[in-house]
């Protein structure tokens, strides 16, 4: 876990009687993308719960920059690893800048006094979302992809070195989609680390430094996209044949098999 920001260690947990996680082993280091790939009920979201904290493993260590997560105040933890939910429930009707700006809550903001620091970084974070126009708007009144963008903007004032998103193209169009990894691209080559799950391999393909491939609970694969997001991995995790191609510009995209998809039906 030598300089690691966030690492797991043996993890196991159980939901009753039912193993969802067993053995999981990862570290996360500055810069670096790491994309989970599974199949629903895979544990993708139950790891991402125990990396946050807010589950506890029946056996195993998850430690946030070498020290037990156990050993960390919330708001310690808030100011190191920030969280994009799928979605989220506000009662409140805030405005998009002010929805945002919750995010400066673990560093003193907002209930305390919004600094011209404060500021900046909310300014700064609707400017690199695309959603300046959306800052007065009520958030309850946009649109799902809106506010997905809204909920990532308001992890990035956080101003943690680690961002865990769960599934972050959730309501996406396929444009935001890409933007949103190369934005993740371009914030990791500054420094910070990304732990993202989604259902779309090229994303992982094209978009981390690496990948983690979960099924029935165990890790299948860790490492290189190139490598590990291969066809039978994905056969394996999704039961689905795939055939990898590389376009011009470099882009990986995997087609399903048209014949073997007629088969299953």
């Amino acid at each position: 876990m030598n300089g690691s920001l966030l690492a797991a260690s043996a993890l196991h947990f159980s939901y009753g009687n039912r193993p969802v996680l067993q053995g999981m082993d990862l570290e996360v280091h500055a810069g670096e993308v790491l994309a989970l790939l599974g199949a629903n009920g895979s544990g993708k979201s139950t790891l991402m719960r125990l990396l946050l904290g807010l589950l506890k493993p029946a056996a195993g260590v998850v430690s946030l920059e070498g020290r037990p997560m156990t050993r960390w105040s919330r708001r310690e933890i808030a100011c190191r690893v920030a969280y994009v939910p799928q979605s989220q429930h506000v009662p409140f009707p805030y405005r998009v800048r002010e929805f945002v700006a919750l995010g400066r809550i673990p560093r003193g903001g907002l209930f305390g006094r919004m600094s011209r620091h404060d500021q900046q970084v909310v300014e700064k974070a609707l400017e690199r979302l695309a959603i300046g126009h959306l800052a007065e708007r009520i958030f309850t009144q946009l649109s799902g992809g809106q506010r997905q963008l809204c909920l990532i903007a308001r992890a990035l004032v956080q101003e943690a070195p680690v961002i865990v998103m769960d599934e972050p193209d959730t309501g996406l169009d396929y444009g935001n989609q890409w933007r949103l990894i190369s934005l993740v691209r371009e914030l990791s080559r500054e420094g910070w680390a990304f732990i993202l799950s989604t259902h779309h391999p090229e994303h992982a393909l094209n978009g981390a430094t690496r990948a983690l491939l979960l099924h029935a609970g165990r890790m299948v694969a860790n490492g290189d996209p190139a490598k590990v997001v291969s066809a039978a991995h994905i056969d394996r995790l999704y039961g689905l044949r795939v055939n990898c191609h590389k376009l011009a510009d470099g882009q990986v995209v995997l087609i399903p098999d048209t014949e073997a998809c007629a088969s299953y039906a």
